[in-house]
């Protein structure tokens, strides 16, 4: 049952938000761990209470799209993972009122969101896309927020917005037959997935704009600015290539992943980038 549960709470996810705080505290210069340490577990908290959530609401679209997620496979019912959900959500703004108020009242806005998301914003054109790049760019705030200095987070923050914009948008083509079948109104199913696939391209090149300002606007070293031309651009590329020729959805599922992992090669990179520069 445990490793039921861990699958339900989609531990790559919490590891991405987890490790962006650190990220973010370390690129703020933290005079202590300690605040930016219950960033990370609130964000683990979130993250993992937010996806029981939305595999509770997505239980009859994942029976079509991701039939061996742990609800619609029947090896977790769905009252257990409405109590997980509640119970990481309430433990999360406990972790966040130990930091400072700005951080509970970002967890607690984070919260609802994405609640609200899973259950009304989703099958909406964009307003859900933005809902989820809108907290996740938040995990950076979040940690600047605990290390008490903001501001070299902010061009992290937009880089982060645009990047998920583009993925989230990814999968809902990867989703589209789900989606469809269950009147799921993404932007994939409303407006098609030639124009999602344009959507997804014009999203990855601002945030290969972005990621060069950052270079300029942090005086990052630049061994950050060798590391994604040579290892974050071409996936860039290669993910809106496929998006653009309507590749089908198991493969647009795998580019969402490829662009997942992608992300930790990034976090690679501002590290490297700001703790090298000169």
């Amino acid at each position: 049952m445990f490793k039921e549960y861990y699958r339900l709470s989609r531990p790559i996810n919490a590891l991405a938000g987890c490790t962006a705080v650190f990220l973010s505290g370390y690129v703020a210069g933290a005079a202590s761990w300690w605040p930016v340490v219950l960033a990370a577990v609130t964000v683990l908290l979130i993250t993992i209470s937010t996806n029981a959530w939305n595999d509770y609401i997505d239980i009859e679209i994942d029976r079509i799209n991701k039939p061996d997620r742990p609800l619609p496979a029947g090896l977790i019912n769905a009252q257990g993972a409405l109590t997980f959900s509640i119970t990481g959500s309430i433990l999360s703004l406990v972790t966040a009122a130990f930091i400072n108020l700005p951080a509970f009242l970002i967890a607690l806005g984070s919260n609802i969101l994405l609640y609200i998301y899973s259950w009304r914003l989703k099958c909406t054109v964009l307003l859900g896309n933005a809902a989820v790049a809108t907290i996740i760019a938040l995990c950076f705030i979040f940690g600047g927020v605990a290390a008490n200095n903001v501001r070299p987070t902010l061009m992290l923050a937009v880089t982060v917005f645009f990047a998920i914009m583009g993925r989230e948008i990814l999968k809902t083509m990867a989703d589209y037959k789900g989606d469809l079948q269950q009147n799921c109104g993404t932007i994939a199913t409303v407006w098609s997935n030639r124009i999602s696939g344009i959507f997804v391209t014009i999203f990855l090149g601002i945030t290969a704009a972005s990621m060069i300002l950052t270079y300029f606007s942090e005086e990052y070293s630049p061994v950050y600015l060798f590391i994604i031309i040579f290892f974050i651009f071409p996936i860039f590329i290669y993910v809106a290539f496929n998006a653009a020729t309507n590749v089908d959805g198991q493969k647009l599922e795998r580019n969402s992943l490829l662009m997942k992992y992608g992300f930790f090669v990034w976090f690679l990179a501002v590290a490297l980038g700001a703790g090298l520069a000169v």
